[in-house]
């Protein structure tokens, strides 16, 4: 077990807490799975007591029997006094208005920055289908805890948040979702960060995707279109066979939540109460993201809606993850996988697992939303993630050549 986890849990968690922990067999019912994603993350001050109870594993496992990907775990809602939303400007720097425009289509991809230090690495993330950039911001609070010279570009993907889409050949219900577009916009949006903030060169870079983006963020490392600034990248609770297994789903789970809420504070209610989202503040800072106001004329109790119709995106939902885990086996880089349950690993990730292709982390008690629901072991896993990859801490042999023509011993 590394420093970090070391003092993260003799901070949070007694011995005897932690080995009861340890023992605890979780049961099957308890899991939330919104594979095509949905929401938040986790404290600035307020909870993620529970991070320290999660169970993580780099060993080889085993495909345990599956479970209902969509069920909702049964539970009392996590507690607290206030499920007012939390603004944005708690969690990140700046927010970024970035414009592309071309023959098809304007783009203005609305992002959320805190530039990192001067040695820092920048945190790049895609969220899952239905969320927005902000599903990322108690994480990154919880990165810069323990790396404080760290930053994080977190932005809406087409279709979600506050990201505009303007089509010059298509209309608006045709909106391109398909895994290369959004690989294209990933690119793009760093890139144009890049000169939103005048940085002569790029920071290093950790890519990070949950579900959906992780399938972004695997493309995105596998073009090399950012060249040798991706250390590595960290797909969050989605593998190939798993997701296109779990599609079959994802309507039956559209059908039953709400239509709408009669306001942002009975969206969080219900994303607790449901377990859709296990933090409190993660889904006070998040679930605004999701909602829209667009007020019935006959009635208030729906005035607040989705921002993104899932079901309209289900021509796409296929190809986001076909090829997912050859990609992710074959692209270059430091390659991290962190699941909620050992039965999401396919036989192509086992056998790469196996032999050592990348490192695996399974938090058993997480929901789909790893990083929501437990953003603190998240944030100490990507850590030691980057710390692992960072070539500056590098230090090579010096060369014969040099060694002989300063009169060197060989």
């Amino acid at each position: 077990m590394s420093k970090l986890h070391k003092s993260l849990l003799k901070a949070k968690t007694p011995l005897s807490l932690e080995m009861g922990m340890r023992e605890r067999q979780v049961p099957s019912g308890e899991e939330t799975d919104v594979l095509v994603g949905l929401r938040g993350v986790s404290p600035l001050a307020e909870s993620d007591s529970s991070s320290a109870s999660s169970e993580s594993s780099t060993g080889t496992v085993k495909p345990s029997p599956s479970r209902h990907l969509f069920a909702r775990p049964r539970g009392p809602p996590p507690r607290g006094t206030s499920h007012e939303p939390l603004p944005w400007t708690s969690f990140f720097s700046q927010e970024l208005h970035l414009k592309r425009s071309s023959d098809e289509e304007d783009v203005t991809f609305h992002a959320y920055i805190t530039p990192p230090g001067p040695s820092g690495p920048l945190f790049v993330t895609h969220h899952g289908a239905g969320s927005s950039g902000l599903s990322f911001a108690a994480l990154g609070v919880q990165i810069r805890k323990w790396l404080p010279q760290a930053g994080m570009l977190s932005f809406d993907a087409r279709g979600h948040g506050e990201t505009v889409v303007e089509s010059k050949i298509h209309e608006k219900s045709n909106l391109d979702m398909a895994l290369t577009a959004l690989t294209k916009d990933m690119i793009s949006v760093v890139r144009l960060a890049q000169e939103a903030m005048k940085w002569s060169q790029l920071p290093n870079i950790i890519l990070v995707g949950h579900s959906l983006g992780g399938a972004v963020i695997t493309g995105v490392a596998k073009s090399g279109e950012l060249g040798d600034k991706v250390l590595g990248y960290a797909v969050l609770d989605v593998v190939e066979g798993s997701a296109i297994d779990a599609l079959e789903s994802m309507q039956n789970y559209l059908a039953t939540r709400p239509a709408g809420f009669s306001s942002v504070a009975e969206g969080i209610t219900w994303h607790l109460r449901s377990r859709t989202i296990r933090d409190l503040t993660s889904a006070r800072v998040s679930v605004p993201g999701l909602l829209k106001h667009e007020p019935h004329p006959h009635s208030s109790s729906s005035a607040w809606i989705w921002r993104t119709d899932l079901a309209a995106t289900q021509p796409f939902w296929e190809g986001w993850f076909v090829g997912l885990s050859k990609k992710f086996l074959a692209a270059r880089g430091g390659k991290l996988l962190m699941l909620a349950g050992t039965d999401r690993l396919d036989k192509e990730l086992m056998i790469g697992q196996m032999q050592g292709k990348y490192q695996l982390e399974v938090i058993l008690e997480a929901g789909h939303f790893i990083h929501e629901d437990f953003p603190e072991r998240t944030a100490v896993t990507l850590v030691e993630f980057y710390k692992r990859n960072d070539r500056s801490t590098l230090v090579l042999p010096p060369k014969v050549a040099d060694m002989i023509k300063n009169k060197q011993p060989v």
